[in-house]
């Protein structure tokens, strides 16, 4: 915890405020939640698809083959056109393709080809690697949304919509006399000889599927699924679905993902590889059920039979001062820095404590040496409760849960489950809401978290409004704090990303909900003030739950971050608890320009007399032009230019003809061999005939 937090800091996890006004709050959604193609449709944009753009003769088969696949790591810029937001955002992104896939982004360094992120009208991009040079990607006005970044960035990668699949009519139905005039072609199906589906079943939660409103004329849906308990799930926007990612790691033949390290819902018997210390006085068990608590686990909640266990250490049969250390395997880092997650849950004592070490590895200590990270103590009792620990650590290391009796009465003890062990950054706070349910759709459903301190020394505060029918709406305060004197106003470029988590056991089938919004010092409020200012300006006047009064600034977001049948969906909610994940970092780093590599050649000058045949793509490699050349199943061209053109029949033309004359020609050589072979015995026979005779002669 920062050490600014004043104590009246240490209230309840929850505010719930009724009977008050709610505080004016700007929401820069209008109170609609535009999917891309709204977005686009509402510029005008007549794009393939909704939000393709298509490169002169592309077709459908560009995900078929290498030849327009980019490499694992993409060299891309961010051009100084993007919003702020949208900025953070993308690097958001990014992480979120690091931890689940093999993909990886770096700021172009002069490769031939790179992905240039741009503002244009709208949200678009192409489709897969054109190879020309610099591509375009658009994060236009209101594409600043996470999984909009993740879904055009698939397209980038080679990906189209999943309802354009040629088994589309399997699993939904176009109302065709509900589409747009003129928009009808947006959803044609294509077979599978140029769109290539990767043997993965069809989709319905893909974040590359239209909604089911998607060109609508009216009200009525233009899409309807085939199982009606997929209407309102087609169309999502928070992040990869599981298929989504087979498909992607099935292209680029991932075999594992970059920032991920580990996960352990303690399902299997084998407890993930982890081990009981040797050093300690005491042991972890794996338990479905503990008498005093939990009564199950946290990854099913005892919702399936003959499953759910947790790692449970018994604190009331050991002395006061005992241990039990459970380490995990052996990890490798890359990155530098971790993120642990983990849930745990105490019915013992109120002093137990957990500790959490890193045991690490070098050449000098083979056996590694423990070092104490975090002492985690007054753990509430009797629920299962969210924790992060970050680490950062360079060499082979393990991670150990030490578990400590402390002093007092126990009946329980110390339990952990779903740990989840990434090379991220962890959030910088949580908000855990209890008794969730009873708040969605209640007029008094309005709630303010406790006040936080960002990195910097900012104090904020999130209020998330349920009490709308259908949505639930989020939004970012600045309150006056502790630090407000020593801090630059209005407060410039602190980015704010909120994040509904998925408490899915393992982090890399999350499909986590999350929004950022970031603090632009020079906007203004309709008054004329400075909407970032310093609260004590231009906040108004609010009391925390002891009577401490305070001004809370005007809340920024949206009222439309998750519709109530989403949020009941996944595991938004689990045991009726409910977890937001806060980050405000710094990021006027970004305002500046990237540095682009020293001035080269550029594609298009060194391709402008170089021109390609049948369909090449002139591209620069080491400083020279040349020609990549299409291919087929069963033909190809070739050349410098792509001028010849080659077949398997072609092939086996060739090396028919190959095999006859080489036939031919052994048959002639050997002919020849065997005619001299034979004219050489006979001159031989001749020679030794007439010696004889000139022998016999002599013998006379």
């Amino acid at each position: 915890m920062d050490s600014w937090y004043l104590p009246w800091f240490l209230f309840a996890a929850l505010l719930v405020v009724s009977g008050l006004p709610t505080p004016e709050n700007f929401d820069v959604d209008g109170g609609i939640d535009p999917d891309i193609f709204d977005i686009n449709e509402g510029l005008g944009l007549d794009l393939f698809e909704g939000d393709v753009r298509l490169a002169g003769t592309q077709d459908r088969n560009s995900i078929i083959g290498e030849t327009y696949r980019w490499p694992h790591t993409i060299p891309y810029v961010l051009e100084d056109s993007l919003d702020m937001n949208a900025k953070g955002v993308i690097l958001n992104a990014f992480e979120r393709y690091r931890l689940k896939t093999c993909i990886d982004f770096k700021p172009w360094a002069g490769e031939a080809n790179y992905i240039a992120v741009i503002k244009d009208s709208g949200c678009w991009s192409y489709v897969g690697n054109r190879r020309v040079g610099r591509q375009e990607l658009s994060i236009g006005e209101n594409c600043d949304r996470i999984a909009t970044v993740q879904h055009e960035f698939l397209h980038a990668l080679g990906f189209w919509h999943e309802q354009s699949r040629s088994d589309r009519d399997d699993y939904v139905s176009i109302i065709w006399d509900r589409i747009l005039s003129g928009r009808e072609h947006n959803f044609n199906t294509y077979d599978d000889q140029v769109s290539d589906s990767l043997n993965v079943p069809y989709d319905y939660t893909s974040v590359m599927h239209y909604s089911k409103t998607a060109f609508q004329n009216g009200t009525e849906p233009t899409i309807v699924t085939k199982i009606s308990d997929f209407a309102d799930v087609i169309g999502q926007r928070m992040d990869f679905s599981d298929y989504d990612l087979l498909k992607l790691n099935r292209l680029y033949n991932c075999s594992s993902s970059l920032s991920f390290m580990d996960s352990c819902d303690f399902e299997l018997e084998n407890v993930c590889g982890m081990i009981q210390s040797s050093g300690d006085n005491a042991d972890w068990q794996r338990v479905s059920q503990v008498p005093r608590g939990p009564d199950s686990d946290h990854s099913n909640m005892g919702q399936c039979k003959g499953s759910g266990f947790f790692m449970h250490f018994d604190s009331s049969s050991v002395n006061v001062g005992a241990m039990a250390v459970l380490e995990s395997r052996t990890l490798y880092p890359k990155r530098g820095f971790q993120c642990l997650q983990f849930f745990l849950y105490s019915s013992g004592s109120e002093n137990d404590q957990l500790n959490i070490y890193i045991r690490e590895y070098s050449a000098d200590d083979v056996n590694g040496s423990l070092t104490l990270v975090e002492e985690i103590k007054d753990i509430p009792i009797g629920s299962w409760q969210l924790y992060h620990v970050t680490l950062k650590v360079t060499n082979k290391f393990r991670v150990a849960f030490g578990g400590v009796r402390g002093t007092g009465a126990s009946l329980g003890g110390l339990s952990i489950d779903d740990i989840n062990l990434s090379e991220t950054q962890c959030p910088h706070h949580i908000w855990h809401i209890t008794n969730f349910t009873q708040f969605i759709g209640n007029p008094s459903g309005t709630l303010y978290s406790p006040p936080f301190y960002s990195s910097k020394g900012y104090a904020f505060q999130i209020f998330l409004n349920l009490n709308h029918l259908t949505n639930a709406g989020i939004y970012f305060h600045l309150i006056s704090g502790a630090n407000d004197d020593q801090l630059q106003w209005p407060c410039p470029w602190q980015q704010a990303t909120m994040t509904l988590l998925d408490q899915n056991p393992d982090i890399r089938q999350r499909m986590s909900n999350q929004r950022s919004i970031t603090t632009d010092p020079f906007m203004t409020s309709d008054n004329g003030n400075y909407f970032w200012d310093r609260p004590s300006n231009v906040g108004e006047v609010a009391f925390f739950p002891n009577g401490t009064q305070f001004r809370r600034g005007r809340g920024y977001g949206t009222s439309a971050f998750i519709t109530h049948e989403r949020l009941k969906s996944r595991d938004f909610i689990k045991g009726d608890d409910v977890y937001i994940l806060l980050t405000v970092e710094d990021i006027s780093h970004l305002n500046s320009t990237q540095t682009e590599p020293n001035p080269t050649p550029g594609i298009s000058e060194l391709c402008t007399d170089f021109q390609c045949e049948n369909d090449g793509l002139c591209t620069v490699r080491e400083g020279k032009a040349e020609c990549r050349c299409p291919s087929g199943e069963d033909w190809w061209y070739m050349g410098e230019r792509c001028e010849k053109r080659g077949s398997h029949r072609d092939t086996v033309i060739i090396a028919a003809s190959s095999t006859a004359g080489v036939f031919a020609l052994m048959l002639i050589v050997t002919l020849v061999s065997v005619y001299c072979t034979r004219k050489r015995y006979r001159q031989n026979a001749s020679s030794k005939t007439a010696d004889m005779t000139m022998r016999n002669q002599h013998a006379f």
